[in-house]
């Protein structure tokens, strides 16, 4: 039997990191990494290639729809059909609404909406017509609102809905679509500049366990999908 593939969007992050690894060692997929940087890419592809598995390091930049078109039909090309997409990429923000810089609004929209919607548009032609899952991670701040999250929410939320009108347009399809709504993950995200909020990072939900939820969802029989699930530390749990 070939090995099913799987395509990570933002596979050199913390999270879309621990994933690729997962589906190697636990699940023996072909990996593709898909990063803006493609050193970062190639460092995580040789880590699995160096393991024993099969991994494919790409470039690519999801606000670009040119460019998806062509990675989209270059790994069906070259490795077949695409069995998982993985969603693991993401511009966050929590500051006040009133001090949010208009370019930097604009790039956070740009990465977490318009590039989920090309992203998705770019693959869905070349995934597996026998069955195939999308994985995508709005976070609990798609489903719950906290303080200075306005705008970083509104994109979220906007993942929400279309990921549940793409379930109306494909539900006689063999893709399936599911939502991973998790509250703080222990990556990088946290570091950057524009999270102005204190964390305790060693309080938050561990990548290698959601790589493992992801590996579950992966392997559910076909006639089975799961719609939406939260997970969230329970330091901080929201309902």
């Amino acid at each position: 039997m070939s090995k099913q593939i799987a395509v990570i969007l933002g596979g050199s992050g913390g999270l879309g990191k621990a994933i690729a690894h997962h589906l190697f060692e636990f699940h023996d997929y072909k990996i593709v990494i898909s990063s803006r940087d493609q050193t970062k890419a190639e460092a995580v592809a040789s880590q699995i290639n160096q393991k024993g598995g099969e991994a494919y390091a790409i470039s690519v930049n999801v606000t670009n729809a040119e460019t998806l078109t062509q990675v989209a039909a270059q790994v069906y090309r070259e490795l077949g059909p695409v069995d998982a997409l993985i969603h693991a990429y993401g511009k966050g923000v929590i500051q006040a609404s009133a001090n949010i810089n208009p370019e930097l609004a604009a790039q956070v929209i740009n990465t977490n909406v318009l590039g989920t919607f090309l992203a998705t548009q770019a693959f869905l032609e070349h995934m597996n017509t026998e069955h195939a899952r999308m994985i995508y991670f709005p976070g609990t701040m798609g489903k719950y609102i906290m303080r200075n999250s306005a705008l970083y929410s509104a994109t979220k939320f906007a993942i929400q809905g279309m990921v549940k009108g793409l379930v109306e347009e494909y539900k006689r399809s063999k893709t399936q679509f599911s939502l991973l709504y998790l509250g703080g993950v222990n990556t990088p995200f946290w570091d950057d500049e524009d999270i102005q909020m204190k964390v305790k990072k060693e309080a938050m939900l561990d990548p290698s366990m959601i790589a493992n939820v992801v590996g579950n969802i992966l392997k559910l029989p076909s006639t089975h999908v799961v719609n939406e699930m939260v997970i969230q530390p329970d330091s901080h749990q929201i309902v």
